[in-house]
């Protein structure tokens, strides 16, 4: 599949994703890329953010590809359980464990547990060596759970701008082999 054969949809975590940020960087380059617009991005609440989630597969007229980052792939984790037909593959990175989702007051306590119901689209999971939110065994185990397939970024903190990830070329990479097997 091409990426112009899919309607992408990027889903950030909390607080959105900067200019700066990897994902928006995406939005731009791919053309048939939308983002996830949440309610509150400061205060999650679970069903909101399934339902934006959810609104934005049903308004696809394409397959939907889905770049999820941290919370993003949380929410978008429950929100696929109910659109399962309607997804062509997802490409998650840095997933908060539920040790971290618990520490956070302002994260809603109904984002736990994390989905772990095996996928029935193919996915790529991608976690860090050194991510303050989630150590990489965590992501790895989410993988495996999901029927995903890992990708070890190596120590790249959160996969975000705090840890130098503006562009990374490298997800984008990793992200075009993927969808070219669509």
């Amino acid at each position: 599949m091409r990426a112009a054969d899919a309607d992408i949809l990027i889903v950030p975590g909390l607080n959105d994703s900067s200019s700066d940020h990897w994902q928006t960087r995406w939005q731009t380059k791919l053309s048939t890329a939308r983002r996830v617009i949440q309610h509150d991005w400061h205060r999650p609440c679970r069903q909101d953010w399934e339902a934006g989630v959810m609104s934005a597969i049903d308004e696809s007229e394409k397959p939907v590809v889905i770049i999820a980052h941290s919370l993003g792939v949380i929410a978008s984790l429950f929100a696929v359980q109910q659109r399962i037909h309607q997804i062509a593959g997802a490409f998650f990175v840095a997933p908060p464990s539920e040790i971290v989702l618990r520490e956070i007051p302002a994260i809603d306590r109904e984002f736990l547990p994390i989905p772990r119901h095996h996928l029935a689209f193919p996915a790529i999971m991608v976690g860090s060596g050194n991510d303050p939110y989630a150590d990489c065994q965590f992501t790895k185990d989410l993988a495996e759970e999901l029927s995903a397939k890992f990708i070890d970024a190596g120590p790249a903190g959160h996969i975000n701008v705090e840890s130098g990830h503006g562009p990374w070329p490298e997800g984008l990479l990793a992200f075009a082999h993927f969808i070219a097997k669509l």
